[in-house]
Order: structure tokens, then C-alpha cells, then sequence
């Protein structure tokens, strides 16, 4: 995926990164523009969290987030929102993702092929 599609990412958790500079809807252009297919799963996760808003407690919501979604092996997370709010006075935030899939093709590749591809991109980072 990496040389045929183009996209300014940071590192961000583990083997995660975070597009930078593109929003969704940009993203999605950007990947039908090349040829390639942007899937957005239905199912919404959530983690919620005591406290305010900061980053290392955004980065573990969004790690818990992965470990939910992790077997699906899809290779893109959406966060659709970040939350803030008070109940009775105690601070809490929810953190809100999709799962986000990028591939060739008009046809979500099933769990098993995704797996195998998740696999054959760890090996060549060196994971």
C-alpha cells in the first residue's frame, strides 16, 4: 500500500500511525483517487475514562479501543469523537471509533486474508 498510495503519517502507538493533514472525507478521496477502496465499518466503540482530557489518556483509550477491535484485522481506525463531561461533578471522557479498512478491490477482503496481510506488513517492518 505504501508506494501506491502516499500519505504524510507520524508514529503514534506501537505499530499504529497517524495520517496527518487529511480528514476523512479527504482521505477517502485521496485513496479512490489511487485506485484503492476506503471501507467504513458500522459497529461504533467506545471507552470512556475518568478524569480530563489529555493525551497520554487519549492514547490509552484509543489502545484499549485497538485491543477490542484488534482480531478483525482491519488497518485503519477512525475516532469519530472525543468527549468530554461531567456526571455529578466527576470529569469523564468518551472516546468514540470505526473500524476503517484500506485494500484493492470493491470487496472487503474476508478475516483470514486480512490477517495474512497484517502479518506480511509486520514482517517487512521488522515486528
Amino acid at each position: 500500500m505504501g508506494e501506491a498510495l502516499v500519505l504524510e503519517s507520524e508514529p503514534y502507538l506501537e505499530n499504529w500511525s497517524v495520517v496527518k493533514a487529511l480528514d476523512g472525507f479527504a482521505l477517502d478521496e485521496k485513496i479512490h483517487a489511487a485506485g484503492w477502496s476506503f471501507f467504513f465499518m458500522a459497529a461504533e466503540v467506545k471507552v470512556m475514562f475518568l478524569g480530563a482530557i489529555g493525551a497520554q489518556r487519549i492514547q490509552r483509550a484509543l489502545k484499549r479501543i485497538l485491543e477490542k477491535v484488534g482480531g478483525q484485522n482491519f488497518n485503519c481506525l477512525e475516532v469519530t469523537s472525543i468527549t468530554a463531561k461531567r456526571f455529578w461533578g466527576i470529569p469523564y471522557v468518551t472516546v468514540s471509533a470505526h473500524s476503517r479498512h484500506i485494500q484493492q478491490g470493491r470487496q472487503l477482503d474476508d478475516v483470514d486474508r486480512r490477517r495474512a496481510m497484517r502479518r506480511d506488513a509486520e514482517w517487512a517492518r521488522g515486528h
